[in-house]
């Protein structure tokens, strides 16, 4: 391969969407991935506000719609002992609706939209290490399968919590979380659209999410202690038993309905915030940020970074700001975005709250969510190819000039 501006590790929701924005920016970017194209992963799927402004504002929103993902215009909280709490979702500039893709899906429209944007993409490669140049900055990639380099200005790793990039650069965790949950799920043919239901009951949680093909997402969380001793019986008992104690409103048809899938699972990883960038490379997505899947964000937040990042590194490498600086702001965007969100989801994490204290964590997870939309919705639109100078602040045109 010839050498880029940008090697991508990891065509998920985080990469594919940086390399989508690099590609349409002008640069060279070469997107890798080890999976097959098209293929699944574990998911939550639920897009929030923020993440549905994102793929409207790349003008990717409606392949979303087009593929037949079902919207969400309300919302159900259920607590024990206290009254559901039900919202109806207001319509928004860019926002008609929340939606919860399959990720075989909305990875697939974000690979094939970097793909049109110019980016080379290569699935079934596996990222072994990285390639340095003689002071020690990372200059690319060596992979398996076939064994090549891909040599790039800038390496990004946006390869998962066990990204290759951040261990061969040893990035320092700047903040360390101590709760997980551990999660059970699987999809569901037959059960009535109700929107995203949300239910909170003693040390569990659970949730519905329709999704495409006429199926929800069902799902049930608690401490990974508690999964383990419950899946020693079967999948099946602990998801019965932690449906019945967060969710007993929906335990007999959610019973009732027919399975579409086998049930997957999720051990439990502690939350964690990595710093994102280094000599010759950077961090995003769960590479560089991972928090419980419990408040169902994580797709929302590689969307989010993704463009953070691609704006940095357009600066970087147009030679407007120096790296140091212009991935310092990106790290302290995405932390100040970040934070509020990140410790009111550990707390929710630790499954030791009462039906009053999760109430409050969950308002604090509204506001936070609400900061971000405010924040994006402040920037252009990126629908199109738009060269370097649409991606470019203004105070960094003028530079330029």
């Amino acid at each position: 391969m010839n050498d880029y501006d940008v090697v991508v590790v990891g065509a998920r929701v985080a990469g594919a969407s940086t390399a989508m924005l690099l590609a349409r920016a002008g640069l060279r970017v070469a997107l890798l991935d080890r999976s097959a194209y098209g293929s699944d992963t574990v998911s939550t799927h639920a897009l929030m506000r923020a993440g549905v402004l994102q793929l409207s504002r790349w003008g990717l929103l409606d392949r979303v719609i087009a593929a037949g993902t079902p919207p969400v215009r309300k919302v159900a909280f259920h607590y024990a002992g206290a009254e559901t709490v039900h919202v109806s979702l207001r319509p928004s500039p860019g926002v008609d609706a929340l939606y919860a893709p399959r990720r075989h899906l909305l990875d697939r429209i974000l690979v094939d939209a970097a793909a049109e944007a110019g980016a080379d993409v290569l699935h079934r490669t596996t990222v072994t290490g990285l390639l340095r140049d003689e002071h020690g900055r990372v200059a690319g990639v060596t992979t398996a399968g076939p064994p090549f380099q891909v040599r790039a200005r800038f390496t990004v790793g946006a390869d998962g919590i066990r990204s290759v990039v951040a261990r061969e650069t040893a990035a320092p965790v700047v903040h360390q979380g101590r709760a997980a949950g551990a999660v059970l799920y699987r999809y569901l043919s037959g059960l009535p659209d109700d929107g995203y239901v949300w239910a909170y009951g003693p040390g569990a949680a659970a949730g519905l999410a329709p999704t495409n093909d006429g199926q929800t997402c069902a799902f049930v969380t608690t401490t990974p202690e508690r999964m383990r001793g419950l899946r020693a019986r079967s999948a099946e008992a602990a998801f019965r038993t932690l449906l019945n104690v967060a969710a007993p409103e929906h335990a007999q048809r959610v019973a009732g309905a027919e399975p579409a899938g086998p049930f997957r699972g999720w051990a439990g990883v502690p939350g964690y915030l990595r710093r994102p960038w280094g000599p010759g490379w950077a961090l995003v997505g769960d590479a560089g940020y991972f928090k419980d899947p419990i408040t169902t964000h994580g797709i929302t937040d590689a969307l989010r970074d993704a463009e953070l990042l691609a704006d940095a590194l357009v600066e970087v490498l147009t030679r407007i700001t120096p790296a140091a600086v212009a991935l310092a702001r990106y790290q302290a965007a995405r932390d100040r975005l970040s934070r509020d969100l990140r410790d009111a989801t550990e707390a929710v994490a630790a499954y030791d709250w009462d039906t009053v204290q999760v109430q409050a964590l969950l308002r604090r997870v509204s506001s936070a969510m609400s900061d971000e939309l405010e924040h994006l919705q402040t920037r252009p639109d990126r629908g199109i190819a738009q060269g370097i100078d649409g991606f470019l602040r203004p105070d960094s045109l003028r530079a330029r000039s």
